[in-house]
């Protein structure tokens, strides 16, 4: 399983964001562009929150397996790499939303924010991007919660774990 790369969901955001300015400004060259859902904001925070409780909860198990406490519960492989794979889908999909957002939060900030309603839109489209960064930030402490340790005595054999 290959990790995140901060880059690839940069240029996701950023492809996104372009596509949707643009998109936004030609919805909005025709009639009324849609409105930016009150739930989006919330919807990205609930699975940010959701993602770093399971990793915290993650991380005290493995650390609880690790120094041997007695009665510690143990976590299973494919729990972990479950709420991995989780977490990186998250990722991509929180980069690709907040980008999407963020184009039309930039398209109504170079509009203009006279009016109530659009500053209103503005605000739920930066808070949806702000929650998607929480997205992402929660999906790789995830990835480093669950991180393998490195094989030190046999590096690039069969047995060492990969980056």
């Amino acid at each position: 399983m290959k990790q995140l790369r901060i880059g690839v969901l940069a240029g996701l955001f950023a492809v996104a964001g372009v596509l949707s300015w643009a998109a936004a400004r030609l919805w909005d060259s025709f009639g009324t562009l849609p409105s930016v859902p009150v739930a989006a904001p919330i919807v990205l925070a609930v699975i940010a929150a959701a993602l770093f409780a399971t990793a915290l909860s993650l991380r005290a198990r493995l650390r609880a397996q690790r120094e041997r406490r007695p009665g510690a519960k143990g976590v299973d492989p494919l729990v972990a790499a479950r709420a991995v794979v989780f977490g990186q889908a998250s990722a991509l999909v929180a980069a690709l939303v907040a980008g999407m957002y963020g184009g039309v939060g930039a398209f109504l900030l170079m509009d203009g924010l006279d009016v109530p309603a659009r500053r209103d839109q503005a605000i739920y489209a930066a808070a949806s991007v702000l929650a998607g960064a929480c997205v992402v930030a929660a999906a790789f402490f995830m990835e480093r919660v669950c991180k393998l340790p490195e094989d030190e005595d046999d590096e690039g054999g069969p047995g060492a774990s990969r980056a």
